[in-house]
């Protein structure tokens, strides 16, 4: 029986164990967080949240074993170019959509709506730039010229894209941009490059900051980058109105104290917004405690581990460069959504990933963990057939006599 699931189940094993911890947390605390969400929009069925939030998670450990047993890592390294495209046209048919329906909505607004299937593009933006950037780096790495033209390339595609997500989600193309600086820097790009984009990109916040006001309400998100500038900086205006979304985060964080109330017993998931998604983190301390939130951080920092193991494996730059970017952006990710839930960071729109309830997030992050898994799978067949190989070319004892 572990023979069979061993075939199936192929790749890093710490990682499966990783994500079966986080699929557990993730329906436990989704389930206690959507109580609220139940009564508004599913008639008081708080088992319509937990039932769906399962839907979504076996559909993505279904992705993943597709693409751990089905898919070469090759055929990310002949698609990317083929993904970037289809991720400009996505994005650019999601603000063609929103201008045309003239919903205020702000998830409408990132999300690209076809007859049989919703999804944000800016999270397929997420893995196919760093399928582009693995490329380019994987094949410029004899010299330094070669590198200088990948950072060209890599910064141009990836600012294009990054700048029409951004029309709609500054902290993901925020989160984006940033990620693929830093597997550039990993790839040895000279740094004198890397700290040019540093220095053009704090520049542009600081333009956006202090000309928000210029613009009109339609030009992207440039007013609510200005205002949660302002609110983490000086004091939320609305709080004068009454408890916001954050104090009631930092609230939840207070109530759990070092062991929680345990399982079920939120109380400040009734009064949040988003407590199921941006803030599920406050949410799962206040039930928890700090030792369930210490514990859950470290699920991420064991991931990080696992990605440095594999890529260490690996064999070709390709992989290792697009697993360090896949790695990264998921614990970039993590650690920012945390960091807004206790209040070090201006509140973003940046989901758990893997924890806070599904959605195309999900699903995307569910394909970042099937490339993962593909590499760590090759990575392992590479290595028992060197094995075999080893063992086939030493002699036996008639032979060496």
């Amino acid at each position: 029986m572990a023979g069979r699931l061993a075939k199936i189940f192929k790749g890093d094993r710490t990682l499966w164990v990783l994500l079966v911890f986080l699929s557990l947390i993730s329906l436990v605390i989704v389930y206690s967080a959507t109580g609220k969400l139940a009564y508004r929009e599913a008639d008081g069925n708080t088992m319509y949240y937990l039932v769906r939030q399962i839907v979504f998670i076996l559909v993505g450990f279904g992705i993943m074993l597709l693409l751990v047993n089905i898919v070469p890592v090759v055929v990310y390294f002949k698609s990317a170019p083929f993904f970037v495209i289809i991720t400009i046209l996505a994005i650019i048919m999601a603000i063609i959509q929103y201008k045309l329906t003239g919903n205020v909505d702000k998830e409408t607004s990132r999300s690209l709506t076809l007859p049989f299937i919703s999804f944000q593009p800016a999270e397929l933006a997420k893995i196919s730039l760093v399928m582009y950037a693995s490329r380019l780096l994987s094949k410029a790495q004899r010299t330094e010229e070669e590198l200088k033209v990948a950072f060209y390339w890599i910064t141009g595609v990836s600012g294009m894209v990054c700048f029409l997500i951004f029309m709609s989600n500054f902290s993901t193309a925020a989160l984006i941009f940033f990620t693929i600086m830093v597997l550039m820097l990993i790839a040895r790009v000279a740094f004198k490059y890397i700290l040019s984009l540093v220095g053009i990109g704090a520049l542009m916040v600081l333009l956006i900051y202090f000309t928000a006001d210029f613009f009109p309400d339609s030009v992207g998100r440039v007013h609510t980058v200005k205002a949660r500038i302002d609110d983490f900086v000086r004091g939320d205006n609305d709080a004068t109105k009454g408890t916001t979304q954050a104090d009631y985060a930092r609230l939840a964080i207070f109530e759990g104290g070092m062991l929680g109330k345990g399982p079920g017993n939120s109380e400040v998931s009734n009064y949040m917004e988003a407590g199921y998604n941006d803030f599920i983190y406050a949410i799962y301390i206040e039930e928890y405690g700090f030792i369930g939130g210490a514990f859950l951080a470290l699920l991420y920092l064991i991931l990080l581990f696992r990605g440095v193991t594999i890529v260490r494996r690996c064999d070709r730059t390709f992989p290792a460069f697009l697993v360090t970017g896949l790695v990264l952006l998921m614990i970039f990710q993590a650690f920012i959504n945390m960091a807004v839930s206790v209040g070090a960071v201006p509140v973003t729109g940046q989901p758990l990933p893997w924890v806070s309830m599904g959605g195309s997030s999900m699903l995307f992050t569910a394909v970042s963990f099937g490339i993962i898994l593909a590499v760590s799978a090759h990575n392992q067949k590479n290595k028992d057939t060197t094995d075999q190989l080893v063992v086939a070319d030493i002699p036996n004892e008639d032979q060496a006599l």
